[in-house]
C-alpha cells in the first residue's frame, strides 16, 4: 500500500487559481480575501483534504499553542488516569486540550521531558514532581508559562500547586481506631521519603500523641526500597514484638500487602488504608478516600487562573478526603 502525502499550501493554490499566499490568507482569517476565492480555496482545501499547520503558524509568530502538558510518573499507575482526566475535562470547558507524558518515576527524566514539553510551547505545565529540584522551572515561569504542581509541591520553584488533606486524613483514620481502644497502632509505607507520605506519617504521629503515645517508632515500617515488599513489612510487623492491633497503610498497595497477610494468618486486626481501589468496597476494607479526578480538575482550574492573571499571588487548594467505613477499620482491639 502506497501512502498519499499531504496537501500543501502550493497544492491548494494550484487547484484554486491563486498563489500560496492567498491560501495562507484565507486560513489565517484574512479579511482582505474576496469571498468568492475564499471559497474557492475552501473548496480546493476539502478536495485535497488539507489541514492547516495551526502549530508552525503559531510558533513562527512567537506564540504558543492551545495545548497544556501533564507530566506523569508510572504508566501503569491508575491514579494518574483519573487526574489526568479531570484535568481534560476541565481544560475542554476552555477550548484546550492535553498533552500526556511520564518520567516513570525516575528523577534524572524529569527535566529531559519537562523541557521536551515546553519546546513545543505548550500553554501551562502541570507536574508531577519526582525530581529534588524543580528551579530549573523558574526562567519559564517568569516567562509566562503557568507551573502547576500536582499531588505534591514543587521544590525550589514558586509554583501553585494542588494536595491532598494527606495529615488530616490519616489523623481522622487513626483517631477513629483510638476512639475504639487502639494505642498500638502500625505504619506501613514503602516508598516512605516523599511528601504525601511524609504528610501521612505526621497525621499519624499526631493522632497517637493526642492520646498519649508518643513512641510510635516500634510500631512505623518505612522503607524506600522497591525490592521490599509490603507484606514482608508487614509481616516483620505482625510477628516481632509487641505486635499492633491496628495498621494503618500509607498506600493503596500497602493497603493490599497488609490485608494479605492479615488474612494469612488468620489474626483480627484493624486495617486501614489510605486510598481507596478497586474492590475495596467489596473486601470490606476501610480507606482514606478523596475524590481523584477533583485533584485534576482543581490544578486545572489553577492554570486557567493563572493563565488570566500571570501576576496574582500562589496558591496552594488542598482537596479534603474523608474515612470510609466498610469493617475493616472497625475491629475492637483484643480485651
Amino acid at each position: 500500500m502506497t501512502l498519499q502525502t499531504r496537501a500543501t499550501l502550493e497544492d491548494v493554490g494550484r487547484l484554486a487559481g491563486v498563489s500560496s499566499k492567498t491560501v495562507s490568507r484565507v486560513f489565517g482569517g484574512g479579511a482582505s480575501v474576496s469571498p468568492e476565492t475564499r471559497e474557492r480555496v475552501l473548496s480546493a482545501a476539502k478536495r485535497l483534504r488539507f489541514r492547516p499547520n495551526t502549530l508552525a503558524r503559531s510558533l513562527r509568530r512567537g506564540g504558543v499553542t492551545n495545548t497544556v502538558a501533564f507530566v506523569i510518573g508510572d504508566l501503569q499507575n491508575p491514579f494518574y488516569f483519573h487526574v489526568a482526566a479531570g484535568i481534560e475535562r476541565e481544560l475542554a470547558e476552555r477550548g484546550l486540550t492535553m498533552i500526556l507524558a511520564t518520567t516513570d518515576d525516575t528523577p534524572d527524566s524529569e527535566a529531559v521531558v519537562v523541557d521536551a514539553l515546553i519546546s513545543q510551547r505548550v500553554r501551562a505545565l502541570l507536574l508531577i514532581p519526582i525530581a529534588d529540584d524543580q528551579s530549573y522551572l523558574e526562567g519559564e515561569r517568569q516567562l509566562g508559562t503557568p507551573v502547576i504542581s500536582v499531588d505534591r509541591p514543587a521544590r525550589d520553584l514558586v509554583a501553585d500547586a494542588v494536595v491532598l488533606a494527606n495529615r488530616s486524613g490519616m489523623a481522622e483514620a487513626v483517631r477513629s481506631l483510638t476512639a475504639i481502644g487502639h494505642r498500638r497502632i502500625g505504619f506501613v509505607s514503602n516508598p516512605s521519603e516523599m511528601y504525601t507520605l511524609q504528610e501521612r506519617l505526621a497525621g499519624y504521629r499526631e493522632a497517637l500523641r493526642e492520646v498519649g503515645v508518643d513512641d510510635t517508632a516500634r510500631w512505623e515500617r518505612l522503607d524506600n526500597d522497591p525490592s521490599i515488599s509490603a507484606e514482608e513489612a508487614v509481616r516483620a510487623l505482625l510477628e516481632g514484638d509487641d505486635p499492633p492491633t491496628a495498621i494503618v497503610a500509607g498506600n493503596n498497595r500497602a493497603t493490599t500487602g497488609a490485608m494479605r497477610v492479615i488474612r494469612e494468618l488468620g489474626i483480627d486486626v484493624a486495617l486501614i488504608g489510605f486510598d481507596d481501589f478497586e474492590l475495596a468496597d467489596m473486601l470490606g476494607i476501610s480507606v482514606v478516600a478523596y475524590d481523584t479526578m477533583e485533584l485534576g480538575r482543581a490544578a486545572a482550574r489553577l492554570a486557567l487562573e493563572r493563565l488570566d492573571d500571570p501576576t496574582g499571588f500562589t496558591r496552594l487548594v488542598e482537596i479534603p478526603t474523608r474515612l470510609v467505613q466498610r469493617g475493616s477499620g472497625e475491629i475492637p482491639p483484643p480485651a
